[in-house]
């Protein structure tokens, strides 16, 4: 007798948002029912009294990743009806089909967007994908489980794990972690 898995496995989608109306797109979004993601950071802001607080801020500005649970054709036409000037991101200029992230790898990016983790850098698409490194899987440690490319940024091991439209690297021991390259599943 098989167990029913309750593991989700519906894609998201990376949105590029046309405007700095962010607030405005996560409303709508969640107004429509759709699961959202935002990656956020602490910045360290001057108030008006001279008081230095550290305020949670999104790392990019006009980038939303929405959970794909209506088809495609819905999720269009809801960024259509919209007011907000927006598009979900493409494989290319010439491949306009769209840049589906799978479950799996968008619960590990937000695991490792968690803004109470330090050590932690944040990339664009461009900069993560020049990046140079071996694909591993984190065996011990708090990122036990976590998949990605071990890269070396400024003499330390970080882990990258990219998705359309940014990248985020979190430091890593690079002991902690075996070559996915000679696996075979």
């Amino acid at each position: 007798m098989e167990e029913s898995n309750p593991i989700d496995t519906t894609p998201w989608y990376a949105i590029r948002l046309f405007s700095l109306r962010l607030k405005a797109a996560r409303g709508y979004f969640e107004e429509k029912g759709l699961e959202y993601f935002v990656p956020m950071h602490y910045v360290d802001v001057l108030d008006k009294d001279n008081h230095i607080r550290h305020v949670l801020k999104p790392v990019v500005s006009n980038l939303i990743f929405v959970k794909c649970t209506v088809s495609d054709a819905d999720l269009v036409e809801l960024i259509k009806d919209s007011n907000i000037k927006m598009a979900i991101l493409t494989r290319s200029r010439t491949d306009r089909t769209f840049c589906e992230i799978p479950a799996k790898q968008m619960q590990e990016f937000q695991i490792m967007c968690n803004p109470e983790i330090e050590l932690r850098k944040y990339l664009s698409e461009e900069e993560a994908r020049l990046k140079v490194g071996a694909p591993v899987l984190v065996k011990y440690g708090p990122l036990k489980g976590l998949t990605g490319k071990l890269v070396r940024s400024s003499k330390k091991y970080y882990l990258l794990k990219e998705v359309p439209g940014m990248g985020v690297m979190l430091k890593v021991s690079r002991w902690c972690c075996v070559s996915l390259e000679g696996e075979k599943n």
